[in-house]
């Protein structure tokens, strides 16, 4: 076993046995369906382990990220998906952190409990992309109310959510100084708001996400409800982000994992030519060169998720790790379909549909062109290009 998956090795063994609970059988009549893993979500949150990272004094079990990578990991590693309710380990971060005493005890322990889920994060829209300073959906007060019109896309698990992080503007942009600034926080109950000015449309998508687009239209949330101070909001939101590229980060070392164990056990026994075709160096250096890369990305996923249980300063390190593991895993997701041959494109082998998968993470929660702009910008010292 390789010393980077050593850590939590008690909750490793538990992760994988509820794991083993749910096989290729399990998600592939999910994806025929379209449908929600609602029965594997609900085993995740009654053995506690979307509560990990919530504190004891909210019910949670209060330990460090690093071990909300252990169980990430796992799950992707066990051939399971993850990305059903990733979220509610790092949204709930917004909350945790820059939330009032009032809020934490409201909403926390109903998270911690399993009771409330809190599994949506609306940031990104349809004309502003990545550049999040552009969003246009626009809370305006009006007595101890917000009114919010607007619109959002690519929000996955909205319907699948009692509670969403929404980020949306308070000043517009054309007003602000700094162009972060004029932005706010608000923790929604879809519970109360869909039918009352939000409205969800499904999106069709190459993995089954539960990706949707949300519509705004004079919906009314509580002053109350707003996390934080007014127009500080983009600053909330930085904390969940880096802990959200960290935890998905250790998703995609599950998934390289996943591929090279598959791709090698496949090397091993399949005989080609009267010869397992893993003895030939066409096949086995791919698999070893994916093992090295996936090591390596492994050991930045940990560096990360020490700074950032220590407090410190990861931006940088948060962003580096997501990308250097989505690449590890897309090499091994890759190597392991050609491995395969035309094996790994039949449904009953599960490869497809966890290279599928994989393949998201080249592109979000942030894509790798703006990654690369930020490590040139703020580690190297460049020019900003946009």
């Amino acid at each position: 076993m390789s010393s980077t998956n050593e850590n939590f090795p008690e909750i490793r063994a538990a992760v994988a046995k509820l794991c083993s609970q749910f096989p290729g059988e399990y998600w592939r009549a999910l994806d025929d369906t379209a449908t929600y893993p609602t029965e594997f979500v609900r085993a995740l949150t009654e053995a506690g382990f979307l509560s990990v990272l919530i504190p004891e004094e909210y019910g949670g079990a209060g330990l460090p990220i690093a071990a909300g990578c252990a169980v990430l990991e796992e799950i992707q590693r066990s051939g399971c998906n993850g990305s059903a309710c990733h979220a509610q380990m790092y949204t709930m971060g917004t909350l945790l952190k820059h939330g009032n005493e009032d809020q934490k005890r409201r909403y926390l322990p109903g998270i911690a409990a399993g009771e409330l889920r809190l599994q949506a994060f609306g940031v990104t829209e349809p004309t502003s992309g990545t550049d999040t300073t552009r969003i246009r959906t626009r809370a305006v007060r009006d007595g101890d109310d917000y009114v919010i019109n607007g619109q959002k896309v690519f929000i996955s698990r909205t319907q699948h959510s009692d509670l969403m992080v929404l980020l949306v503007r308070t000043t517009p942009y054309e007003e602000v100084k700094k162009p972060s600034d004029g932005m706010s926080v608000f923790l929604v109950d879809m519970r109360e708001a869909v039918g009352n000015g939000l409205t969800i449309k499904p999106i069709k998508t190459m993995i089954n996400h539960s990706t949707t687009e949300l519509f705004f239209d004079n919906l009314r949330v509580p002053a109350a409800n707003r996390i934080g101070e007014e127009g500080k909001g983009f600053k909330y939101i930085l904390d969940g982000m880096n802990a959200e590229r960290i935890l998905i980060a250790s998703e995609c070392i599950g998934d390289a994992r996943f591929f090279i164990e598959r791709a090698s056990d496949y090397a091993r026994e399949r005989i080609v030519f009267g010869r397992p075709i893993g003895q030939n160096q066409g096949i086995q250096f791919p698999i070893a060169r994916a093992y090295a890369e996936t090591e390596a990305a492994a050991l930045m996923v940990l560096n990360a998720a020490r700074l950032f249980d220590e407090g410190k300063p990861c931006g940088s390190e948060a962003n580096m790790c997501k990308m250097v593991a989505s690449e590890a895993a897309w090499h091994a997701a890759d190597t392991c379909l050609q491995t395969h041959g035309g094996f790994g494109y039949t449904q009953e082998y599960d490869i497809e549909r966890k290279f599928r998968e994989t393949r998201l993470y080249q592109t979000a929660p942030i894509s790798t062109n703006l990654i690369l702009s930020h490590i040139a910008i703020h580690e190297l010292d460049l020019p900003k290009s946009f």
